[in-house]
């Protein structure tokens, strides 16, 4: 498998997100977000760690572009932190953070790498969480609002911008199991916070197309594979799949909620307004689909709502990565063939995909052959859709360097480069080697 095997118009690049990687979390203006706080309460991080330096890209930025430019990477999507440039959310803007993805963005430019730019990767800034959060609509409203602001700040440098970032897992997550920010639980919580994110995702794509018409739009979605456990699990498992797939995609696609199968959703009338239907809706330019893993589900009489569970893959696989998800190649492309089938989504780029290993540090080099593989493996099953006709023009391996992995802290690394987090040593790990030289066409 070579890279001129996938087209000489398929993108590549790495990805990274703020609040997992700057650091610099109350510096030059920055506004407090929901991680910022979620992580200095006693009990919510497993090492109990935060991002308050983490990977220190704040200060480091030019350093870790470089190494990008060593290793041919021709992009590099990033957030941008939303409490970094209006530190409240809304209303006087924070002119040392607009110039710091000014920097960045420049420094991506010069260096010859396109910056994609994710516009919210789940750090809200806290002081609409105090009014709410995605709970209330008056979030929706101010994310338009920065979405307008930064569009237009950065949009003659931005070639594809990212609305959300997995809007499925910050909201059930965060909204709904309470594990990460801002630790909220409960359909009360949840219901709301779903109906806002997806006018967010519709309204804020509207905006950011007008502002920068000549630019793609799109946004991106965690995807896991899913199967039934039997014949008796298939209609679990399908409540899993509207959930975890196609939930926020539907909805973007002017399909409303389907409230046939999740009856739950029909809760959701109590949030909605009129024209909120043709609001949630945009004809994005991409999608965006990140896979991890795939999930197995059992019916189950204890879960309400879904009325299923999902087997772990530690009791039915024989290799997992650090983060205990199963190593399924097969999964991206049976989801590319899933997500190519609705008749609105016009090209799909895998926008993550990667995995945690172990490291083995010995000298100047960093050992990972279990990540080069997984890569590569994950990497032959894109191929394999896209020779098959699906429209899947882009890979970006989640990360670039190791970061902080919210609720899971320091411990799982994801990157093809190694960070010592007490000396900041970054290291390019063997899986980062072995990308150079397939992105040299080696």
């Amino acid at each position: 498998m070579k890279r001129s095997d996938f087209g000489r118009d398929f993108l590549w690049g790495a990805a990274s997100a703020s609040y997992q990687i700057e650091g610099a979390y109350n510096e030059d203006g920055k506004g407090e977000s929901v991680w910022d706080r979620f992580t200095h309460t006693p009990g919510k991080i497993h090492d109990g760690s935060t991002g308050d330096v983490a990977c220190n890209h704040y200060h480091l930025f030019e350093k870790d572009l470089d190494i990008m430019k060593e290793m041919g990477l021709p992009l590099y999507r990033f957030s941008i932190g939303w409490p970094r440039i209006f530190p409240t959310g809304s209303g006087a803007k924070n002119q040392k953070g607009v110039d710091f993805y000014h920097r960045l963005i420049d420094g991506c430019l010069s260096r010859g790498i396109e910056p994609a730019v994710t516009l919210y990767h789940w750090d809200l800034p806290q002081a609409l969480e105090d009014r709410g959060g995605w709970t209330s609509r008056e979030t929706y409203e101010h994310f338009c609002e920065y979405v307008d602001f930064a569009t237009k700040e950065y949009g003659s440098k931005i070639k594809r911008w990212m609305i959300l970032n997995e809007p499925f897992a910050f909201t059930t997550l965060g909204y709904m199991l309470g594990q990460h920010a801002p630790g909220r639980k409960g359909p009360s919580n949840y219901l709301p916070a779903v109906h806002h994110t997806a006018l967010a995702q519709g309204e804020g794509g509207r905006i950011a197309k007008a502002n920068c018409p000549n630019a793609e739009v799109g946004t991106t979605y965690s995807c896991s594979w899913i199967e039934p456990a039997g014949s008796f699990s298939a209609q679990a498992a399908a409540r899993y799949d509207y959930l975890m797939n196609r939930m926020f995609v539907e909805t973007g696609l002017g399909l409303g909620y389907n409230t046939k199968l999740l009856p739950l959703l029909k809760k959701l009338d109590a949030f909605q307004k009129e024209g909120d239907d043709s609001r949630m809706k945009f004809d994005f330019d991409f999608i965006g689909i990140q896979n991890y893993s795939r999930e197995i589900i059992r019916w189950s009489p204890f879960i309400p709502y879904v009325w299923g569970s999902m087997i772990p893959a530690k009791k039915r696989c024989p290799k997992t990565t650090d983060m205990g998800w199963e190593i399924y190649p097969d999964g991206i492309y049976h989801l590319l063939k899933q997500f190519a089938s609705y008749k609105g989504v016009k090209k799909i780029y895998v926008t993550e995909n990667g995995a945690a290993f172990p490291d083995v540090v010995t000298g100047d080099r960093v050992h990972d052959a279990e990540r080069t593989q997984f890569i590569q493996d994950y990497l032959g099953a894109v191929l394999r859709a896209k020779n098959e006709g699906v429209n899947v023009q882009g890979y970006i391996i989640w990360s670039f360097t190791d970061n902080f992995e919210w609720a899971e802290g320091y411990r799982p690394r994801f990157g093809l480069v190694h960070v010592d987090y007490e000396t900041q040593k970054r290291t390019v790990k063997d899986s980062g080697l072995w990308f150079r030289g397939f992105l040299a066409g080696k």
